[in-house]
């Protein structure tokens, strides 16, 4: 769960709101209802949706979010999962009693790990997630980066450390101006492993 949650926080933490829930939401799904993990995830993608309803003037909406939000982080301890809660939980407080409060200033940042990452911190792992997430919230081409993703995790299990799959990736993620040449790019070396795979297929 580390990767998809420290992937979520810098997603959000860049302004992409809306988008951080997706990169928990697989894991939340998969977990008991009740537990301390999915009532974490719970807690943080009602919390994502919140702020975005804020930023929406979604007043009402923010309100159920917020409060819904607070119940399932209340009983976990201060930091859960890396993530640090406090701040958050005042933060839940504030949009709850005011939602307009997101007018006069900046959603909290989420801290993860000891620190508040931004896209540009992570990892190989989180960075595949963030990739996959962010293009389908910016309307590229989900398939591919999947592709792509599986690629480059295969790459590095065969020991290829320079990997033309994990470079797109992390370019992708951390060059916000560059996204729609990074994205041609990548879909072509996706086309090109998949004609070179077929062409091997059909050898046997």
């Amino acid at each position: 769960m580390h990767d998809q949650l420290r992937a979520g926080v810098a997603i959000y933490n860049d302004g992409h709101y809306h988008a951080a829930h997706d990169a928990w939401e697989d894991r939340w799904l998969d977990l008991e209802s009740g537990t301390d993990d999915e009532r974490l995830l719970h807690g943080l993608i009602q919390f994502t949706a919140a702020v975005h309803h804020a930023r929406r003037r979604n007043w009402e909406g923010t309100v159920g979010l917020a409060e819904s939000a607070l119940e399932y982080l209340a009983e976990l301890p201060d930091d859960y999962g890396g993530v640090r809660l406090p701040p958050l939980r005042v933060f839940l407080e504030s949009l709850a009693a005011d939602p307009a409060v997101i007018e006069r200033r900046p959603p909290v940042a989420l801290e993860h790990d000891g620190d508040a990452p931004a896209l540009a911190d992570l990892g190989f792992e989180s960075t595949a997630i963030a990739a996959v997430v962010l293009a389908e919230e910016l309307g590229y081409d989900e398939a591919a980066f999947e592709r792509a993703r599986a690629y480059a995790r295969r790459d590095l299990e065969a020991g290829e450390d320079d990997s033309r799959f994990v470079a797109l990736l992390f370019d992708f993620v951390r060059e916000e101006n560059s996204r729609g040449i990074v994205s041609q790019r990548l879909t072509q070396h996706v086309e090109r492993r998949r004609a070179r795979e077929s062409d091997v297929d059909g050898l046997f």
